[in-house]
């Protein structure tokens, strides 16, 4: 609106100040005499301009008709474009200058005179595979899907223009939510350019997405190979598609091909926590308890997990707790002052029934650092000492409001997951889950602390006239979990 208003104000100042010269020129005495022929012609100053204005005119006209007569002694002389040419100048010259508007509306985000612009220089130029792309954008601009799909169509007609016309057809099958066409659709525009990043990220991922393994692995090595992703991620993708893999394999019941799956991808990348987990257990499957010790040593040397521990006690099941406790000096020793380590311990000591040393072990975690599992374990070792059952009840109602500890957390959208896998359910990231502590409020107990014993065995307390059982509706709660998590440890050791 203020435009159209400076428009119409410039416009009355144009005309206003072509009267006010003309009226200067009228009021001018003087002249010009002009001789042609004997014939004097007496001129004066308004008259002047007019007839130079006019000459000029008449010499812009001459040098056209010039040119044309040029080209037409051409045409007569043989060439027979050269008239065609004379003429197409000046269309191209529209058509270029329509395009060059059409570009300009479109990244300026006026959709509809984009395609205004991009019709016209059509009109002139004749070139779709130009005026189409702007065309298709304006449309996804404007909210016009079908029009952009309808003209991404002829795009696919010209070699020159394919790739373009599948890759704006790609994108609308995602933004429509159809990743069984975008897959397909995919699949061809990497065909056409196997060296786009972003048509092998896009690939990559609804490769993920639909367990597409295989085809994702060699995605990635197209990426390697054309030198978009270094290679230490490659190595750690690939060792996360080798692993789901393996997952696909085992659950189609080839627990022979599913092992050799798993160790190839604790091999890419030995510190993926479920790789060397499904490596050991896999060599423990086939009684080599010393690969599988080597493999978890190894992973544990690099970030100790809990799931680790859950598989190295998998390697001697009937062992005793005292026996757990030397065995597990491989890994124990590692990272001595890592707070999963220090948790370790004191659950083994707790199953061995030496609170004293299972306090030790944990030392000040449980309030320098609280977590739900150190806060739970310092109440196992209170009431393996025979602490009150008011100061039991106090840790186990701690362990309800401090953190969660770690657990697996996508990076892109933070969702916490009770296990890890390769694509985030939230967000589809491929390979972004993180084993590191939440933001505070995103609650989720993690699985991981079933893998040893927070609270083993039912302590049995004889009550006595200086410590009666408390028979409140609460004690009876905390007493009830106490005893479900004894039950769950004797059931897994």
């Amino acid at each position: 609106m203020l435009w159209s208003l400076l428009k119409i104000v410039l416009f009355i100042c144009i005309i206003g100040a072509l009267t006010w010269g003309a009226t200067q020129l009228m009021e001018t005495d003087g002249g010009v005499i002009v001789s042609i022929a004997n014939v004097e012609f007496t001129l004066g100053p308004l008259q002047l301009v007019i007839v130079a204005l006019l000459l000029l005119l008449s010499v812009w006209i001459v040098l056209k008709l010039v040119s044309f007569l040029v080209a037409l002694i051409r045409f007569l002389n043989g060439d027979e474009t050269a008239v065609s040419r004379y003429f197409d100048r000046n269309r191209e010259r529209k058509g270029f200058q329509a395009l060059a508007d059409g570009m300009m509306a479109l990244a300026s985000g006026e959709g509809k005179l984009a395609m205004s612009k991009a019709a016209k220089a059509e009109k002139y130029l004749h070139r779709p595979e130009l005026t189409n792309l702007i065309t298709a954008q304006a449309a996804e601009l404007t909210g016009d899907r079908h029009k952009a799909e309808d003209v991404y169509k002829q795009l696919l007609v010209d070699d020159r223009t394919r790739f373009v016309g599948v890759r704006g057809l790609l994108k609308q099958r995602l933004d429509a939510g159809d990743t069984t066409t975008a897959l397909k659709l995919a699949e061809k525009a990497f065909a056409l350019k196997p060296k786009h990043g972003e048509t092998q990220d896009l690939l990559l991922q609804l490769q993920a997405g639909n367990a597409d393994w295989s085809g994702a692995r060699k995605t990635l090595g197209a990426k390697l190979k054309h030198g978009t992703l270094p290679r230490d991620v490659h190595k750690r993708r690939d060792a996360v598609l080798a692993l789901s893999e393996a997952r696909e394999i085992l659950a189609e019941g080839n627990s022979v091909e599913a092992r050799e799956a798993a160790i190839e991808a604790n091999r890419l990348s030995p510190d993926l926590i479920p790789a060397a987990v499904m490596a050991a257990r896999g060599y423990i499957q086939n009684d080599q308890p010393r690969y599988a010790t080597r493999v978890l040593r190894k992973a544990w040397e690099a970030r100790p997990h809990p799931d680790l521990a859950a598989a190295f006690a998998e390697i001697a099941p009937d062992e005793t707790p005292s026996q757990r406790i030397k065995r597990f000096g491989v890994l124990t020793r590692a990272k001595p002052d890592h707070p999963e380590t220090r948790m370790l311990l004191a659950e083994l000591y707790i199953a061995d029934e030496d609170f004293p040393a299972a306090r030790r072990a944990l030392g000040d975690l449980a309030t320098s650092d609280p977590t739900a599992r150190s806060v739970t374990i310092m109440a196992a070792i209170e009431r393996g000492e025979g602490a009150d059952d008011a100061i039991v009840r106090g840790w186990l109602t701690r362990a309800l409001s401090v953190s969660r500890g770690p657990q697996w957390v996508c990076d892109n959208c933070h969702t916490v997951h009770s296990a890890w896998i390769p694509v985030c359910d939230t967000c589809g990231a491929f390979d972004t889950l993180t084993w590191t502590v939440p933001k505070a409020g995103e609650v989720a107990m993690p699985t991981s602390t079933e893998m040893l014993p927070l609270i083993v065995g039912q302590i049995d307390k004889t009550p006595d006239a200086q410590d009666a059982p408390d028979d409140s509706p609460e004690a009876d709660t905390v007493d009830a979990e106490v005893v479900a998590d004894s039950e769950e440890t004797k059931a897994n050791p």
